[in-house]
């Protein structure tokens, strides 16, 4: 199936209705689709034509919207790297990508290396007249993006236009759209969170509310004020949100329609919090191999189905591998037409769905009505005395105390039991270790109760704001 040119097709249909805003800059389809045009032009006076691959190290700010959507417009395939990864880790996944380029914002040329091409020596590029294509083909690769890296190397995951489409047709399905959407992202472009967030844009015809980085202040107040719709967070920015919204005495606007949590189940007490403050959570899981959205939690279901990821989306089909009835864990797998075809780089010769259904590497059970529950990541579960802690039950129950703010648990070394819980705690209010530990022993059974408390100002998170649970582990080797 070819798919139009979504650039030049919403330019066609929305011409004058804002597509991008920025502080006090905005930008309709029409200039929109103009800028990328002007992009892909000098791409191509950059020695780059259709099918190329190239790497981007991009500042989420306006002038990076424009360089995607023009080497998108410009036939090219983009690897998009994490601008908050190191030079070695840079280079690791510039080469395994085989990209013919790579470039960078000016303040991250440093990093992309000698060859990079800055965005300030493009803009100043004369511009080759291009017809970019009418259609995109369905399996025509548009993005790559490296996995996190929690376990092993990086795997590089083709995304095509078809895989994006479907995401963000399921999307849509499940949550509605309205003319007046806006779409607040703060979220990095280099992520499958961010970046879906400007594929909706073109596919539904809706205003992006660009922040180049999280602003509690500014988000709390545009979503009181109902200058956003919708916004995309994950348990980190949805704490500053809360905390915000409450000390300054702020509501969510009436406009305000959803917010749209991932990374982690979240908590039935923050979700109580941001219902008195008039805010809808759908909580989601899903992954780079999936285009985003897998399953969503309507923000109906959301207490009576606290820790639930909700239900497959539309064109979703999940099952847990080796499962006899609900209730069974066992690794989820996924089907449907917004995973992805495969790798690139080493891993280039795995197959994304071995027999039919891509196995994420995560825990998961589904309930008797068909709820997804994801328990943890196969390589952080912890086996205690031959019984399975998942660390996420755990730290559930530690953020439902009062005093805690974020907590992370991870496994340590135990002579009579193999591995037992270890928890490392950010307090938004004093609590000592024994009232933490006789807390979750009300709640869990003994084999899940941390064994030791680790008081921490902050946790170690990655770009996306997902806890690094292995550098926890790593924490728990280190002599104070």
């Amino acid at each position: 199936m070819d798919i139009p040119n979504w650039i030049t097709q919403r330019a066609g249909l929305t011409p004058g209705r804002t597509a991008l805003s920025c502080g006090d800059d905005r930008w309709d389809f029409r200039q929109l689709a103009g800028k990328a045009n002007s992009v892909a032009g000098k791409l191509r006076t950059a020695g780059l034509k259709e099918g190329d691959r190239i790497a981007l190290l991009l500042d989420s700010g306006p002038e990076a919207v424009f360089l995607i959507h023009g080497a998108l417009l410009a036939g090219l395939e983009l690897v998009m790297l994490n601008s908050r990864l190191t030079a070695a880790e840079l280079e690791y996944q510039i080469l395994d990508s085989g990209a013919v380029r790579v470039i960078a914002s000016d303040r991250l040329a440093e990093k992309a290396g000698e060859s990079a091409l800055t965005a300030g020596d493009l803009a100043k590029m004369e511009v080759t007249p291009i017809e970019p294509a009418a259609v995109w083909a369905e399996d025509r690769t548009l993005t790559i993006m490296y996995t996190s890296g929690t376990t092993g190397f990086p795997k590089g995951v083709r995304q095509t236009a078809g895989n994006h489409f479907a995401s963000a047709m399921a999307s849509v399905l499940n949550m509605g759209l309205s003319e007046d959407d806006v779409w607040l992202c703060a979220m990095p472009l280099f992520h499958i969170s961010g970046f879906s967030i400007l594929m909706k844009s073109l596919l539904y015809g809706m205003e992006v509310r660009l922040q180049p980085k999280f602003d509690e202040q500014e988000s709390a107040r545009e979503i009181a004020d109902g200058s956003v719709t919708r916004i995309s967070v994950v348990a980190a920015t949805l704490i500053r949100l809360l905390d915000r919204l409450e000390e300054e005495g702020w509501q969510a606007s009436g406009r305000f329609r959803t917010m749209l949590a991932g990374g982690g189940p979240v908590p039935v007490p923050f979700i109580r919090r941001a219902e008195a403050l008039g805010i809808r959570i759908l909580q989601t899981y899903g992954m780079t191999e999936t285009a985003s959205q897998t399953a969503t939690l309507s923000a109906g279901d959301a207490e009576r189905k606290a820790g639930s990821s909700g239900k497959p989306l539309f064109f979703s089909r999940i099952r847990i591998d080796g499962a006899k009835g609900p209730g069974e864990a066992g690794e989820i797998l996924v089907s449907g037409p917004h995973v992805t075809p495969g790798y690139v780089g080493r891993f280039s010769d795995r197959d994304a769905r071995p027999d039919g259904w891509l196995h994420t590497g995560d825990i998961g059970k589904l309930d008797e009505d068909g709820f997804l529950y994801v328990l943890d990541r196969r390589s952080d579960l912890i086996v205690s005395g031959g019984e399975n802690v998942y660390p996420a039950e755990v730290e559930q129950v530690l953020v439902s105390h009062p005093s805690v703010r974020e907590a992370g648990v991870t496994g340590m070394p135990d002579d009579a039991w193999g591995e037992v819980p270890a928890a490392f705690i950010v307090l938004k209010s004093p609590a000592s270790e024994e009232e933490l530990i006789k807390f979750c022993s009300e709640r869990l059974a003994r084999f899940k109760v941390p064994k030791a408390i680790i008081f921490k100002d902050g946790l170690p998170r990655n770009a996306s704001n997902k806890l690094l649970r292995r550098e926890l582990k790593e924490q728990l080797r280190m002599p104070e």
